[in-house]
């Protein structure tokens, strides 16, 4: 099988897989079957292109035979399939191919992302069936036991059938409220990447590509929506920094000691351009917030030259309009990057008391930096070993380690 054959099946299936799924979907009324008659696809795409060669419009080939392989379950078990929930679907409306398959894309989306299953089924079901990933890679992402993530993503299916939620794009009325829990899923996946809440890596890139790509796919779909915008905004100016987040030593560096020359400047450039479109377009919402804060960090040609002013008001307006005491500790540390640690320190005080914040360990890694600062040695070891305690991430909890050896020899 020669490297070409496989590095089309395999850019096939990044491009593809949502939307096969999708339509074969319509076809089997059954996520399962669509599933195994999308991977069958793909199986029978590695031994056929390497004999008769990479067809013109391999999304349509396979297309075709995922669809062809699902008549013929269907016939085979047509008795069986009487018995079991069917997904509640619509009939499809004639059109041009392309905007009948933006269709079938976005109701497998908005149906993985349907309010009656929990945000973690959500995002499960939607990075296995919309983004492709294994069952394996899923269960990586959420720590868990690939025969438990299996169970969790087979009752997420079931659901969707029994409870006969609609396999379809909700209608305008509902279609706002509904887009916004698509995108908090989408964005979860990215955070869930940028910053791997526990192992040996810092980043999981194959989440933060899996986001990307979801944006992606959402803001080709729905260009005229500026949230969808302002998010794949947002993704793309903070993994424009992904190189430099992490030195050759595989130590973390932050915004400070980042080679600013390690950003991509295409992405940043991507990513305000398609912020300036947003905000042209309508009102800002919170992506757009978030977005201009990184932009503000992006165009910065130096730690020194961050405009602090900007940050401060923009998390301000965020915090006007999307309340969260993790932007009320963005607020804080800004400040205190603004106007000095001890402000910094009395913008943190309010926060100590936040149940939201009692497990949080930027928020104790912010105190941290800024009593080292200030000289408050004793104070400031304390406050790193509470970070160190909340922190399960390896690459995090070896910077706070080094930073705490820091300050340890200095207090005895």
């Amino acid at each position: 099988m020669s490297d070409e054959v496989v590095a089309a099946v395999a850019e096939a299936y990044r491009r593809e897989w949502a939307r096969i799924v999708a339509t074969t979907a319509l076809l089997t009324r059954d996520l399962d079957l669509a599933e195994e008659c999308a991977q069958d696809a793909y199986a029978q795409a590695l031994r056929v292109w390497a004999l008769s060669g990479v067809p013109d419009r391999p999304g349509a080939w396979l297309t075709e035979v995922a669809r062809n392989r699902a008549r013929d379950v269907l016939r085979r078990e047509a008795r069986f399939r009487r018995a079991l929930p069917l997904l509640v679907t619509e009939e499809s409306v004639p059109g041009p191919e392309d905007a009948t398959a933006a269709d079938d894309r976005l109701r497998l989306i908005f149906t993985c992302c349907h309010p009656a299953l929990d945000r973690a089924t959500r995002v499960a079901l939607t990075l296995r069936l919309v983004s492709g990933l294994s069952t394996a890679e899923v269960a990586r992402a959420f720590l868990v036991r690939e025969a438990t993530m299996a169970a969790r993503i087979t009752r997420a299916k079931r659901k969707i059938a029994t409870a006969r939620i609609p396999y379809r794009v909700p209608s305008a009325d509902q279609l706002g409220a509904r887009v916004d829990a698509v995108l908090q899923v989408v964005h979860l996946i990215f955070t869930t990447g940028h910053t791997a809440p526990d192992g040996e890596r810092l980043l999981r890139r194959d989440l933060c590509r899996s986001a990307i790509d979801l944006a992606r796919m959402l803001h080709l779909l729905m260009p005229a929506d500026t949230a969808v915008g302002a998010l794949l905004a947002l993704l793309l100016l903070n993994e424009a920094r992904a190189a430099g987040r992490v030195g050759p030593d595989g130590r973390l560096r932050l915004l400070a000691e980042q080679d600013r020359s390690l950003w991509d400047a295409t992405l940043i450039a991507e990513g305000t351009a398609l912020l300036a479109d947003a905000l042209r377009r309508g009102a800002p919402t919170r992506y757009a917030v978030e977005a201009a804060v990184a932009a503000v960090h992006a165009e910065a040609p130096s730690w020194a030259d961050t405009d602090w002013d900007e940050i401060v008001a923009l998390y301000g307006v965020l915090r006007s309009m999307w309340p969260s005491p993790v932007v009320d500790l963005n607020r804080a540390a800004a400040v205190g990057m603004r106007d000095g640690p001890q402000a910094g320190l009395d913008a943190l005080e309010p926060l100590l008391g936040e149940p939201a914040l009692a497990t949080y360990p930027y928020l104790s890694a912010a105190r941290a930096d800024f009593l080292r600062r200030l000289d408050r040695l004793p104070e400031a070891a304390l406050a790193y070993e509470e970070a160190l305690a909340l922190t399960a991430n390896e690459v995090e909890r070896a910077y706070l380690a080094d930073r705490l050896d820091g300050v340890r020899p200095v207090i005895g």
